[in-house]
C-alpha cells in the first residue's frame, strides 16, 4: 500500500536495471529500489545498508565492493533485479500493481541461476504466495524442478536494524560456495 508521501512512479520507468546473464551462482531479489538507491542508481546504495559488507565478511566477494560497482558482480556469477522494477521506497510503499511476478518467473526460466537470494521478506512473499509473517528466514524448500534454490535473507536495510541475524546470509555462502567448488 502507498503511503500519501511517497512519489508515484509512472509504471513504465524502471528504476534499477537488472544485472543478470546465464549461468549465476547467485541473483539477489529485493521488492524494489530504495528511493537512495533509484536516485544514484545502485542497488543498496543508502549509507548503513549492510549488503556490500555482508558479502565481503561472509566470503561471497574477494573484497568490499562499493554500490556504484554492482554491476562488477557479474564477473563473480551474481546478478541483482526486484520483484517491482518500478516501484520505489520501502516495502510499505510499493503497491501491489508495480509487482511483476509472470516477469520475474521469466527471467528465471531466461537465465536459471543457481540460486535465489530474497533480501527481504516482503519480496518473497510476493513470489512464493505466503504471508510474511509465515516466512522463515533462511534455505527455503524446492519450489518446482524449473526454479533455483530459494533463500530468504535478513534484510541488510539500516532501517531493519533491529531484525538482523546473519546466519542466513552465512547459510547462503556455505551453498553457494559448495556449488562452486564442484
Amino acid at each position: 500500500m502507498s503511503s500519501a508521501n511517497s512519489p508515484r512512479v509512472p509504471v513504465s520507468h524502471e528504476q534499477l536495471p537488472d544485472r543478470l546473464r546465464g549461468g549465476l551462482d547467485i541473483v539477489f531479489v529485493g521488492t524494489a529500489a530504495g528511493r537512495y538507491s533509484a536516485a544514484v542508481g545502485a542497488y543498496y546504495a543508502r549509507p548503513g545498508n549492510r549488503f556490500w559488507e555482508t558479502l565481503f565478511k561472509i566470503g561471497l566477494t574477494p573484497r568490499r565492493y562499493e554500490p556504484r560497482e554492482f554491476g562488477e558482480l557479474l564477473s563473480l556469477g551474481i546478478g541483482f533485479t526486484d520483484m517491482s522494477k518500478v516501484g520505489v521506497g520501502m516495502d510499505r510503499d510499493v503497491r501491489a500493481d508495480q509487482f511483476d511476478v509472470a516477469g520475474f518467473e521469466s527471467k528465471l526460466r531466461r537465465y536459471k541461476p543457481r540460486t535465489v537470494a530474497f533480501t527481504s521478506k516482503k519480496a518473497a512473499s510476493v513470489w512464493l504466495e505466503i504471508p510474511t509473517g509465515r516466512i522463515a528466514l533462511g534455505r527455503q524448500e524446492d519450489r518446482q524442478p524449473v526454479f533455483p534454490q530459494v533463500f530468504v535473507l535478513s534484510s541488510p536495510s539500516g532501517a531493519a536494524g533491529r531484525h538482523w541475524p546473519v546466519k542466513p546470509w552465512q547459510e547462503l555462502a556455505e551453498w553457494v560456495k559448495s556449488g562452486r567448488q564442484k
